[in-house]
């Protein structure tokens, strides 16, 4: 496998590593958003956040707190965005699960471009009975 986020798993690549441990290791992102911007990144791949085991997860996601601080104390950020992208189409570039922290300032001029949409007569109520009829097809 040629995963990029393998081999800095295998000390293959440099990272500026700011966490480790036997489940997990986060690193500063060599192309940041901002200075700070971190990865979270489970050390077992997996491509896509519907791909890991919820026990797996729950350890990624237990740090995930504590490294947002440290990120928003040491870049004095103003807030910050924690986000995760599944597949290209969302903007997964690398394909092993990770979570961005991503240190915000006020006048940063970052922007996620989100544009949002509205619901028209019964679209709303069908969408949620198609997500609770999957997620029974899922056994949940």
């Amino acid at each position: 496998m040629d995963c990029i986020f393998c081999r800095i798993i295998n000390r293959e690549l440099p990272a500026a590593r700011i966490f480790e441990d036997s489940d997990v290791i986060s690193f500063l992102d060599i192309n940041p958003v901002n200075f700070g911007h971190t990865l979270v990144v489970p050390k077992r791949h997996y491509e896509l956040l519907l791909d890991i085991p919820g026990v797996e997860l729950g350890r990624v996601t237990k740090i995930l707190p504590s490294i947002a601080r440290a990120v928003m104390a040491a870049t004095k950020a103003d807030g910050l965005n924690v986000f995760q992208t599944n597949g290209p189409c969302a903007g997964q570039t690398v394909p092993h699960l990770h979570f961005h922290i991503i240190p915000r300032h006020t006048h940063d001029d970052f922007s996620f471009g989100w544009r949002q949409k509205k619901y028209r007569g019964d679209e709303m109520a069908r969408m949620q009975t198609d997500i609770i009829s999957a997620l029974k097809n899922v056994g949940v």
